[in-house]
């Protein structure tokens, strides 16, 4: 009984939020336990979780002018265009500072724990620290693979050592496809400055 009243308390309280542009957007995601009860939770933990609700975001030109300073400073820092920084931000995040990957990749710019520990991120939620952070090892891949965009970005998403391996990008659909996704993201934003 206690779990019906709980969901439909939970239920109204989520509409409440979906529809109220004083509140901060937030996905929210549920599973339910071997005895019935129901769990939520705005942070995808683990695989149980699924998503139960998707809350309207900010538009990405907002986040983008959120971040403009940001990402600003760590490419004219790391020599890297600025609008393939917010690329790989759309793709990785869809600059949602919070996000979590199922693999463990974190904030705007996903960097997974020991990618964040070698580019010296403590806090891969604060979006400066991994901004600069992904920025200076797209800035690294970049260096490494001649300033091949499709080959660094390759090399973001599967590791350098794939695509050194596969001498190009590695046969993994995932891979593949954020590349195009990527490449994507940056001709649209290109035509959008001009």
């Amino acid at each position: 009984m206690f779990s019906v009243r709980f969901g439909a308390l939970f239920s109204f309280c989520a509409c409440v939020l979906l529809f109220s542009a004083t509140f901060a957007a937030a996905d929210v995601y549920r599973y339910r336990d071997k005895n019935g009860v129901w769990h939520f939770t705005n942070v995808q933990s683990d695989a149980r979780y699924k998503l139960y609700i998707r809350t309207c975001s900010k538009r990405p030109s907002q986040y983008i002018k959120a971040y403009e300073n940001i990402i600003r400073q760590a490419a004219r820092r790391f020599r890297v265009d600025p609008l393939l920084i917010k690329a790989v931000i759309k793709a990785e995040s869809d600059f949602d500072r919070k996000a979590i990957s199922h693999k463990g990749a974190r904030g705007l710019m996903q960097l997974m724990p020991d990618t964040a520990d070698a580019m010296k991120v403590r806090n891969p939620f604060d979006p400066e620290e991994n901004i600069f952070g992904g920025t200076r090892y797209l800035g690294l891949l970049l260096d490494r693979f001649k300033n091949n965009k499709r080959l660094a970005l390759a090399a973001y998403n599967a590791g350098p050592e794939k695509v050194e391996n596969y001498r190009g990008i590695p046969p993994y659909a995932e891979t593949r496809t954020y590349v195009r996704r990527v490449l994507a993201h940056y001709e649209r934003l290109k035509t959008g400055e001009k």
